[in-house]
């Protein structure tokens, strides 16, 4: 969701264009997902869990690095890529490890608790960088805002619009150059906090990875030819 409105909000995207930024990470996870099933079968659950997450903390750190402005080909797209080529790896070995794991008696169960914990999952990710983005947007629109020659009333309104995130927009009555001032310590400020939320989901992929290292058990080793059975 962030991605989308900072495609908006601070680069400039129509809502067409910006969805049509994401495209590329949908393509990959539907034309990657029979693929990456398969894995399971070639290494183990572990192996995809392992790398899946990693490539997919690149791919947010990638998020953070573009500025405003700029080809979307050479800033958002290989973040786009990255990121749908570590999820495609993940998402598929991930629910076929969890189908697995359970008799088919109970495949209805196991898959309505994956949902289940793939949906809470969202609506948690959502409420916490969104904490994320509003504390790190308001202490960077903070450090901007004090370096303007403002009248009391005036930072007092700016503040005020601090709810609305990217959104904002300079009070009236300001003069062009300070309303033009305004805006883009707002768009650096919101800027500021989707690469701080990035750079936290990066760091939660890691952990996922190290998660999957730890608790995933790998694929058993074939046994030998002659040995004993």
């Amino acid at each position: 969701m962030s991605r989308t409105f900072t495609l908006i909000e601070v680069q400039g995207y129509s809502s067409t264009a910006a969805g049509a930024a994401l495209l590329p990470f949908v393509l990959l996870m539907f034309g990657l997902s029979r693929w990456s099933g398969g894995l399971i079968a070639r290494y183990g659950a572990k192996l995809p869990l392992v790398i899946g997450p990693l490539i997919a903390g690149i791919g947010f750190l990638l998020f953070a690095v573009p500025g405003i402005g700029g080809s979307y080909w050479t800033t958002y797209f290989p973040a786009v890529v990255v990121l749908g080529i570590g999820m495609a790896v993940t998402v598929a070995p991930l629910t076929t490890a969890v189908m697995g794991a359970v008799e088919s008696s109970r495949a209805g169960i196991a898959s309505g608790v994956n949902n289940a914990v793939s949906r809470t999952a969202s609506l948690l990710a959502i409420a916490v960088f969104g904490i994320v983005v509003a504390g790190a947007f308001g202490r960077s629109l903070d450090d901007r805002v004090s370096g303007l020659d403002l009248a009391p009333d005036a930072r007092a309104a700016i503040v005020a619009e601090e709810e609305r995130l990217a959104a904002a927009k300079a009070p009236e009555g300001l003069d062009p150059e300070t309303a033009a001032a305004v805006d883009d310590a707002y768009d650096r400020a919101f800027l500021s906090g989707f690469r701080l939320a990035m750079i936290v989901a990066a760091a939660m992929a890691a952990v996922s990875a190290l998660a999957a290292w730890w608790l995933v058990a790998g694929k058993a080793a074939a046994p030998e030819p002659g040995g004993v059975s």
